[in-house]
């Protein structure tokens, strides 16, 4: 049995295809973690979500914001963006099954030892915290209050976290953190317009995994979500977007035992869009 964590596929389902193959991936024996944005930018969004939901107990997926983007325009909560890609899914007779699926996967993920997020996790949160956390959002995205938790997710506030925080300001800035986290300041004050790379942190701000006494500083963990940042593979973090759709390549680690050495492989993609 191999366990293998992947990063953002965005809707490349041709990388992902040779991936698996190239590592001989077996359903009934193997395990695929995927670490969220499974959908847009990318020409084959349905096939992705098709693939992968047909994988059963074999996979699970974190959910990145261009999944939950995605939920938001089928609940009629939020309007197409230019650069989508996702009209294939939403015209597709079977949707509201591929949608159900999606709408059920995790916001994190804690197993094999390893803390599963798209993008971060806020230097205050423990591991515990940050369960919990997921969960609650989990819960409102499967239930009756879904459209409205789509009508409110969107914005930058609060982008400070307090643990008296409530509904759905509360709901909206744990989300931020799992989709959408790059920099934040020791405080956990979240920046979210500085896209490039770790180097240039804006002033005041650092990777989010390089806070000190950051509170999941012992756990080990495997996030996407930042294409500028590259491939960051040690001890206690997993940096697993390398720029599928850009034209980089489609990061997985593979690793057979808790205690085995992490091995990295990496599927070269064409360019399915120019960054902008």
């Amino acid at each position: 049995m191999s366990v293998y964590w992947v990063g953002d596929l965005q809707g490349c389902d041709e990388p992902l295809g040779r991936l698996l193959d190239e590592v001989g991936f077996s359903p009934s024996r193997d395990r695929l973690f995927v670490l969220g944005d499974l959908v847009n930018r990318g020409p084959s969004s349905l096939a992705v979500l098709k693939r992968l939901s047909k994988m059963g107990n074999s996979i699970e997926c974190v959910l990145g914001n261009h999944d939950m983007h995605l939920l938001a325009l089928a609940a009629g909560a939020r309007q197409p963006s230019r650069t989508d890609t996702l009209t294939e899914i939403l015209e597709a007779p079977d949707r509201h099954a591929l949608l159900n699926w999606l709408q059920h996967q995790s916001l994190a993920l804690y197993k094999e030892d390893v803390l599963m997020v798209h993008a971060g996790v806020l230097p205050q949160w423990t591991l515990q915290t940050t369960l919990e956390l997921a969960s609650e959002i989990e819960t409102v995205l499967r239930g009756p209050d879904a459209t409205e938790f789509f009508m409110n997710m969107y914005g930058n506030e609060p982008a400070q976290w307090a643990p008296d925080l409530k509904g759905w300001d509360r709901l909206r800035c744990a989300l931020n953190a799992f989709t959408r986290l790059r920099f934040c300041a020791t405080s956990g004050q979240m920046e979210f317009k500085v896209k490039e790379n770790s180097a240039q942190a804006p002033e005041g701000y650092m990777p989010w995994f390089e806070v000190p006494a950051r509170q999941t500083a012992g756990t080990r963990i495997a996030f996407g979500h930042w294409s500028t940042l590259g491939a960051v593979s040690r001890a206690d973090i997993w940096a697993m977007d390398t720029g599928c759709v850009w034209g980089g390549c489609l990061t997985a680690i593979q690793r057979d035992t808790v205690d085995a050495t992490p091995r990295r492989i990496e599927i070269k993609c064409p360019p399915y869009q120019t960054p902008f």
